[in-house]
C-alpha cells in the first residue's frame, strides 16, 4: 500500500485542539476522508474517521446516540444508565470507520499526514506574509516604471 496523496484543510480556530481535516489517497485508487490532526497533551496526533455509537429505541427501533435520554423518532424515554452501562463494558461513544491494523501502518499514515499538515501550515504562513509584501513591491515597481508619484500627500 502506498500513500499517493494527502490533502490538508487547516482549521483556523484559536484555542482549538482540532488543527486540520485531511484526505488520504492510497495507490491512486482508494480515498479516506475526514482524518483529523489534533493537538493532544503529548503533541500532534492523527485521528481516523469515526462515527458515534448508537443503539435502538425499544419502542420504535429507531437509532439513537448512546447518551440520549429520549428517542429522536418517537420521543419515548430511553432506559437510564445506557451511557454508564456502555462505558462500564469498555464500549466507546465513537468507533473508527477506517483505521490501520498494525502499528507500522499507523506510523506510516501518521508520518505522511503530519508531514503534509506541517507543509500546508508553512504554505499558509508564507501566503499570509507574502501578499502585502508582493503588492507593495509591485506598486512601487509600477510607480517607478511610469514615473508617477502615487504616494499620499500630507
Amino acid at each position: 500500500m502506498k500513500i499517493t496523496e494527502v490533502r490538508v484543510r487547516l482549521v483556523n480556530e484559536k484555542n482549538e485542539r482540532l488543527k486540520a481535516f485531511c484526505t488520504m489517497t492510497l495507490d491512486n485508487e482508494f480515498v479516506i476522508r475526514d482524518i483529523k490532526v489534533i493537538e493532544g497533551s503529548q503533541g500532534l496526533f492523527v485521528a481516523m474517521p469515526s462515527r458515534k455509537v448508537t443503539d435502538r429505541c425499544p419502542k420504535c427501533r429507531a437509532k439513537n446516540y448512546v447518551p440520549a435520554k429520549y428517542c429522536n423518532e418517537c420521543g419515548e424515554r430511553l432506559k437510564g444508565g445506557r451511557f454508564e452501562e456502555a462505558a462500564s463494558l469498555g464500549d466507546k461513544l465513537h468507533t473508527d470507520i477506517a483505521h490501520p491494523i498494525n502499528k507500522e501502518c499507523r506510523a506510516r499514515v501518521q508520518e505522511a499526514i503530519l508531514a503534509a499538515y506541517r507543509a500546508e501550515l508553512q504554505r499558509s504562513r508564507n501566503a499570509a506574509q507574502s501578499p502585502s509584501t508582493e503588492a507593495s513591491t509591485a506598486a512601487r515597481e509600477a510607480e517607478h516604471e511610469s514615473g508617477e508619484d502615487t504616494g499620499d500627500e500630507l
